[in-house]
């Protein structure tokens, strides 16, 4: 019974190890959230951040990633501007919560990485739900991310085991997550006049550094 045990033990001891926590360290400065909209008639916007913090545990065994990562609402800057970085917090929140408690949000499981092989890229698509103030899609839906993951050893970047991860939303649509003058109030009278101006459509990319805890 004992050799049974010890048998047993040795086998399933391996497999847990497989499954890594890595953090997303949002003060590091290494880590980058973008967002452009660029309007046909209008203005070009660039909505940036470094702060992205995430959690994530990687199995290497089968390549699945699981986590959450989130960009506080105020870490935000859009354009280096301080009226357009406001304008765009009132738009978020809807001025119905405070902005320093708003944050983008994106909750996935079972994402694919692909086999991690030291310093080459592997490419990876998943549909994750995201949230804006706590805010789903309005219709439900999810965001179709594509991007790549690129594994660096213990030396090669940084004392511990680091994976990049590049991701890209190529159609995110604010106005599924009611982002907007026309969802906020105060902004009515502006609404018609910002409608050609600001694009409901954009490109996000996310770079981002995880480390092994």
């Amino acid at each position: 019974m004992n050799r049974t045990a010890a048998l047993l033990a040795s086998l399933l001891v391996p497999a847990a190890a497989l499954a890594e926590d890595l953090a997303v360290n949002p003060d590091a400065g290494n880590s980058g959230f973008s967002a452009v909209f660029d309007a046909a008639l209008g203005e070009r916007i660039n909505a940036v951040s470094s702060a992205v913090g995430c959690e994530v545990t990687v199995d290497e065994k089968t390549g699945l990633a699981s986590g959450r990562c989130s960009v506080p609402l105020l870490s935000i800057k859009v354009d280096a501007d301080d009226t357009k970085s406001d304008h765009f917090h009132q738009w978020a929140t809807n001025k119905k919560s405070e902005p320093k408690d708003c944050k983008i949000e994106a909750a996935f499981s079972g994402v694919n990485l692909g086999k991690l092989v030291a310093e080459q890229a592997s490419s990876f698509t998943a549909e994750i739900p995201f949230t804006v103030c706590g805010r789903a899609r309005a219709d439900g839906g999810k965001e179709k991310v594509s991007g790549n993951a690129v594994l660096f050893p213990p030396g090669s970047y940084g004392a511990k085991k680091t994976i990049r991860i590049r991701a890209t939303i190529s159609d995110f649509n604010r106005d599924t997550y009611h982002i907007g003058p026309q969802y906020t109030d105060g902004w009515l009278a502006k609404v018609q006049t910002l409608a050609k101006v600001v694009a409901e459509k954009g490109t996000v990319d996310l770079s981002l550094f995880a480390t092994a805890k």
